[in-house]
C-alpha cells in the first residue's frame, strides 16, 4: 500500500512538472523497428511488482485505428507517447496530432517518410527530422519533439543531428509480425517492470486490442502509465539532446 501512494505522489509531481513546461499505410513486409544490441541497465526489481511504464506507438497516425486507441485510452485515464509519421499527420491527421495534445499526450517524430536516418547527408536529415519537426511546431505552436528513429538505427550522425533526446525501447512484442493480439498481450504483462518502454504501432487494429487489454491487466498489477518525458521526470533523469534512453528502471 505504501509503495501505491508512493507511485500516486510521484504522478502528481509528475503532473505538476508539465503543466508548469506548458505544453496500414506502411506494407506489411515492412520489417518493425529493431533495437540496436547496446548495453541496457538491468532493472532491480522484478517483474509484476507495479511501478511506471511508458506506452509508445509508432509508424501512425492512422484514421482507423489510431482513433479507437485514443477513445481506449481516455476512458482508462492513460496517457501515452505517440512517435509519428510526419506525411501521415500532414496528409490529413493533424486533427489527430492536436487531439493527442489536447488528451495530455506526448508527441515525437518518428521521420516524414519513415527511413531509416543512419548515414544521411545533413540536407536529407533535415527533410526527414526537421521537416516533422516544424510540422508540429506549426500545428501546436510549441518545441520539444523527442526522436525515434525508424528501425532503432542510431550511429553518431544521427546522435549529432537530432537536436532533441533519442528515444528507444525495453519491450519490443513485434507486433507487426503476426498481429496476433493476445501473444502480443501476454508478451508485455510477461515482461513488464517498473521503469520500461513498450514499443507498439498503432496503425494495427491487432495492436490497439493488445495495447488496451495489457493496460487493464497491468493496472490490476499496480502498474501506472506515463509518458516518456513523466517516466524521466519521476526518476529525475534528464534527457538530453542527442543521448539514446531505452528505459528508466530504479
Amino acid at each position: 500500500m505504501r509503495r501505491r501512494w508512493a507511485i500516486l505522489l510521484v504522478l502528481i509531481g509528475v503532473g505538476a512538472l508539465a503543466a508548469t513546461a506548458g505544453r496500414s499505410w506502411m506494407d506489411r513486409t515492412v520489417p518493425a523497428d529493431m533495437v540496436l544490441q547496446e548495453e541496457m541497465p538491468a532493472p532491480t526489481s522484478a517483474g509484476g511488482e507495479g511501478g511506471l511504464l511508458a506506452l509508445t506507438f509508432d509508424d501512425g497516425p492512422r484514421r482507423s485505428t489510431t482513433t479507437a486507441l485514443l477513445d481506449g485510452l481516455a476512458e482508462r485515464g492513460v496517457k501515452a507517447t505517440f512517435f509519428l509519421v510526419g506525411s501521415r499527420v500532414a496528409e490529413h491527421s493533424t486533427d489527430l496530432l492536436q487531439r493527442m495534445e489536447r488528451e495530455g499526450h506526448q508527441i515525437g517524430i518518428h521521420t516524414y517518410d519513415h527511413v531509416a536516418l543512419t548515414a544521411l547527408s545533413t540536407a536529407d536529415f533535415a527533410a526527414q527530422v526537421d521537416k516533422t519537426r516544424d510540422l508540429f511546431r506549426s500545428v501546436l505552436g510549441r518545441e520539444g519533439f523527442p526522436l525515434r528513429p525508424p528501425y532503432g538505427m542510431v550511429d553518431d550522425g544521427v546522435r549529432n543531428m537530432a537536436g532533441c533526446p533519442i528515444v528507444l525501447w525495453s519491450i519490443d512484442p513485434e507486433d507487426w509480425d503476426d498481429q496476433d493480439a493476445a501473444r502480443v498481450t501476454e508478451h508485455i504483462v510477461s515482461r513488464a517492470r517498473d521503469g520500461d518502454i513498450i514499443l507498439l504501432h498503432d496503425i494495427f487494429s491487432s495492436s490497439v486490442d493488445a495495447a488496451l487489454a495489457a493496460v487493464d491487466r497491468l493496472h490490476r498489477q499496480g502498474f501506472y502509465f506515463v509518458t516518456v518525458e513523466e517516466l524521466f521526470a519521476a526518476r529525475q533523469i534528464p534527457m538530453e539532446p542527442g543521448k539514446v534512453y531505452r528505459c528508466a528502471y530504479p
